[in-house]
């Protein structure tokens, strides 16, 4: 309750990519039978209450997310997702409270310094992107340790290009300019605040965002052959 991105998400993939979608519903426990990806997507989940994500993820059907993404299913969470994958334990750290306490809506430029890794096979390493971002809690925080041992194992998957003297992110405060993470034991879990759904088609100036959705559809269909 409170995701309000889903339909986005299922005309970008189902429209712009021709890939079939089905809806789950937070209160099952078990995938639709044959899941080849999954997609969080971004909203409001009950309200924001607590911490951004932290009742979506005690939702039923996290736990056979968690299952799949465990056996190396792909799965994207975007905005509301991606603070929902956090709160679960599937990404490390948490979503806090822009800096300057404020909900920002505005294009962003975006490094992907993990390209070419699993879901993030179609862009090239350090390729620059244009994505939207709609969130008052984007602003990434972990520990010195955590962020140390996400740079070692090269596990963030985009970073803001606009950044601050101390290296943060410019747009919200996010440490070491963190928009998405990698994660799961082959790095088949992204989490990101900008939204690929909301750039995926010249009707919404630029396509920046397929890159990321066909990324995904590509690692789903790779999963189902490795488990054939």
């Amino acid at each position: 309750p409170g995701s309000n991105c889903d339909r986005d998400c299922v005309h970008a993939v189902n429209e712009a990519l021709g890939a079939p979608v089905v809806r789950a519903w937070h209160k099952d426990r078990e995938l639709p039978a044959r899941t080849t990806s999954v997609i969080l997507p971004g909203g409001f989940s009950y309200g924001d209450y607590l911490r951004c994500g932290a009742m979506a993820a005690l939702s039923p059907i996290m736990s056979a997310v968690k299952r799949f993404a465990d056996a190396g299913g792909p799965v994207l969470g975007i905005c509301n997702g991606f603070q929902i994958l956090c709160e679960a334990r599937l990404l490390p750290g948490a979503l806090l409270r822009n800096r300057d306490g404020q909900f920002h809506c505005e294009d962003v430029e975006l490094e992907v310094t993990a390209g070419g890794v699993g879901v993030l096979a179609p862009f090239d390493r350090h390729q620059r992107i244009v994505l939207p971002i709609a969130h008052g809690e984007g602003n990434y925080t972990a520990d010195d340790a955590t962020l140390e041992r996400l740079e070692a194992e090269q596990r963030i998957a985009f970073r803001y290009v606009a950044r601050d003297a101390q290296g943060n992110g410019a747009v919200n405060g996010a440490r070491r300019g963190i928009a998405g993470l990698l994660g799961g034991p082959a790095n088949n879990v992204v989490g990101l605040m900008p939204h690929p759904e909301r750039r995926s088609g010249a009707h919404l100036h630029g396509k920046d965002g397929l890159l990321l959705l066909r990324g995904l559809i590509g690692a789903g269909e790779r999963y189902v052959e490795a488990r054939a």
